[in-house]
């Protein structure tokens, strides 16, 4: 077992057993408030405990680093488009709630609304090991607010998420086998549009990959950032090979439709929010929104030990 985890674990003890002189101190004297005080300390150890063993559930060697994650709408046109933009909302609150950081290497603006694709860089300690469990298609039903006549619509997005390769790495790119295309931003206009063709779009020729970053003025920084990508997924595959899972990965590519989801997001006619694989719900469906996805993504992991 990892040496920082057993720390933390002997750690985690070390205060149980001050937590349980510290009731028997209060049981004896009878004074409440040292009881209100164990309540609030055994509820910050209890979170503490379970984070922990969200670690040790993550013992895969590409589970500690940094993830990339897209998300891309299903047909449907403004309605998978918007439902994309609130998936990237909610990654991101639950981004900020862990105390991860992140940055939009790229996002394609919807035509109306929402946006066609969108990846973001997790910079945190098991950001991949605990987003590969939002991999897969989710579902939104809801009353459109597109929809002059008040309709219920469903849409589905799609989430992939890749483990972030670092330079220690070996990931070689041969510059003879890429193809380097830029062209102008899009954006929702104004001083926010590029006039210069600064975006950056990379094809790696032997694989047929292609990677594109916009998210940066400067064509350098967006060639930069459009590698970073590209290293990531040839390094994936390359782990996809070694492991003999290529099919595998295929397979949990299903299409953006229905049937293939992981969760359900139901606004109308009721509020919830299911995930299929764990059957964990709830009707809360605000605080999802807002990032709260720990038990979802907890019970995926426990159930897929």
């Amino acid at each position: 077992m990892n040496k920082d985890v057993v720390d933390q674990w002997e750690k985690l003890n070390n205060r149980l057993s001050d937590l349980n002189i510290l009731v028997d101190m209060a049981v004896e004297e009878g004074e409440e408030s040292a009881l209100q005080d164990f309540e609030s300390e055994l509820s910050s150890l209890q979170k503490e405990i379970k984070a922990l063993e969200f670690k040790r559930m993550l013992g895969l060697p590409d589970d500690t680093r940094n993830a990339l994650l897209t998300i891309h709408p299903g047909a449907g046109g403004t309605e998978s488009q918007d439902w994309a933009q609130m998936l990237l909302r909610m990654y991101l609150r639950w981004i900020e709630r862990r105390g991860f950081q992140s940055n939009i290497l790229d996002s394609q603006s919807g035509d109306e609304a929402g946006i066609k694709s969108a990846t973001i860089e997790v910079i945190g300690d098991y950001a991949y090991g605990y987003l590969k469990a939002e991999i897969g298609v989710h579902r939104l039903v809801r009353i459109s607010p597109f929809d002059s006549n008040s309709r219920r619509h469903t849409s589905f997005a799609s989430v992939f998420v890749y483990p972030e390769v670092d330079n220690e790495v070996e990931v070689v790119i041969n510059p003879s086998d890429l193809k380097v295309d830029t062209y102008r931003a899009s954006g929702a206009g104004g001083q926010h549009v590029n006039k210069t063709s600064s975006a950056v779009r990379i094809t790696h020729i032997p694989t047929g990959l292609v990677v594109q970053c916009q998210s940066e003025r400067s064509q350098h920084m967006n060639r930069a950032n459009a590698l970073k990508i590209l290293m990531s997924r040839l390094y994936q595959m390359k782990q996809e090979e070694e492991r003999e899972k290529i099919d595998k990965l295929e397979k949990s590519k299903k299409d953006i439709a229905w049937g293939s989801q992981i969760r359900s997001y139901i606004f109308h006619p009721y509020n919830m929010v299911k995930d299929h694989r764990t059957k964990v719900e709830t009707s809360n469906t605000q605080a999802v929104m807002d990032g709260d996805l720990d038990e979802f993504i907890y019970q995926y992991l426990l159930t897929s030990e």
